[in-house]
Order: C-alpha cells, then sequence, then structure tokens
C-alpha cells in the first residue's frame, strides 16, 4: 500500500553519496561566467539556463553581483553565490528552487498514526530528505519537527498528508471486510445490480442501483 502513496509523488531519483534531496547533476567543467555589475536573481536564472536547469528564485533573493567570480566548477560557483547572499537551494527534481535564508521555515507536524520510520523512509525513498534540513522525532505523542527552505517544508507536509490518507483509506477499507481475501465485484444494469463475489453471483442486490450497463467497484479487500 505504501508503494501506491509513493507512486503518487515520484520525483527524478539517482544514487549519490550525500542526501541532498533528488541528486543535482552538473558538469565538472569550470562554469565560465563574466560578469561586472549584474542582478542576482538575473545571474541565477541565466545559471539555471546555461546549463538547461530549470531555476526558480524567490521574489526575497535581492542583491546585485559585483566584481569578478573565479572560474568554478557550476556547484562552485552555485556555492559561492549561496555562500555571499545568505541564500539556501533545494532541488526536487524538477526544478531548482533558490531562496533567502529567511525565508526557511519550521513545522511542527502530528505524525499519529504514522511512525516516524516510515514517514522517514518515505522521505528517503522519494529523495525528498536532505542532510542540510532538519526532519526529526520532536518530544511529544507521535511528534516531528521540520525545518528548512519552502519547498523542502511543502514536500515533507505533503508526504506526510499522503500517508496519513493512505492510512485512512485502508482503515475504512477494513472496517467494512467480510473475509481477509474477498474479491467483489459490482455490476450494475438499470435498475438492478448484481453483486460477484470470489468469482460466483452473489443473492445481494442493491435496489438503489445507478442506471449504468458496466462495472463501477471492484476491490481486494485482503488486508495486507
Amino acid at each position: 500500500m505504501l508503494k501506491k502513496v509513493l507512486c503518487a509523488v515520484v520525483f527524478i531519483c539517482l544514487n549519490v553519496g550525500r542526501t541532498l534531496g533528488a541528486p543535482l547533476t552538473l558538469p565538472s567543467t569550470p562554469y565560465s561566467y563574466t560578469v561586472l555589475d549584474q542582478d542576482l536573481a538575473a545571474a541565477l536564472q541565466e545559471f539555471g539556463n546555461n546549463l538547461n536547469i530549470r531555476v526558480n528564485v524567490s521574489t526575497e533573493v535581492k542583491g546585485r553581483i559585483r566584481g569578478r567570480i573565479p572560474e568554478l566548477p557550476p556547484r562552485g560557483f552555485l556555492d559561492r553565490l549561496i555562500h555571499l547572499y545568505n541564500l539556501q537551494w533545494y532541488y526536487d527534481g524538477l526544478v531548482l528552487y533558490i531562496s533567502d535564508a529567511h525565508e526557511a521555515q519550521s513545522r511542527l507536524l502530528v505524525l499519529n498514526p504514522i511512525s516516524f520510520d516510515a514517514f522517514k523512509t518515505a522521505l528517503d525513498a522519494l529523495s525528498i530528505s536532505d542532510e542540510r534540513y532538519i526532519v526529526k522525532a520532536a518530544p511529544g505523542d507521535g511528534l516531528v519537527f521540520a525545518y528548512g527552505p519552502p519547498r523542502f517544508i511543502t514536500l515533507v507536509e505533503q508526504t506526510l498528508k499522503g500517508l496519513l490518507a493512505e492510512t485512512q483509506a485502508r482503515q475504512s477499507t477494513a472496517g467494512v471486510d467480510r473475509s481477509p481475501h474477498d474479491s467483489v465485484l459490482m455490476l450494475f444494469r438499470g435498475s438492478s445490480s448484481t453483486v460477484i463475489r470470489d468469482g460466483r453471483p452473489d443473492a445481494t442486490a442493491s435496489p438503489q442501483a445507478p442506471h449504468q450497463d458496466s462495472p463501477v467497484h471492484a476491490t481486494n479487500s485482503g488486508r495486507q
């Protein structure tokens, strides 16, 4: 069941040594960029254009680049600007998000009934986890503390919502199970319905069936 949730929010994933969200793969050749006086946000957008990477620069990123920047590999160039102008970056596998460090957000999230280990496993599997930013169990009953740039926090919250929705759906299904291995198909024809349970017609019929001539619901209520 967990795989269904993970597949709903898949991002481009490659294996890397460090946990930095989805890996931002950049060339190792020097990035030559000559600038005398340029808007910082514009320089970051041009960086993405030159390397064919989608870049989202926050409107809070302000400042100007003045003077020559040493010739560095693309990652070195990016990290230099991040350090000089007190910025943060996060790559979700599709877009490189760059924000001012002051935009970082913190959240105290309620995990119940999800365990912290299951939550952390989902974040790791989706390449959302990032060792630069915080996701840790907090004191209390089923609480987790998260801290990082806006895009990172958004993905953390979306992952938790997906896991909670999946758990609630599973519990709801379990509440109407007749047996651990029932397979049910309901066929509606005009105003009558036929229930096929485990491949055999069942005597139960719905007097308020919708007017359609096709199967509308198939479930496998076996517990996992």
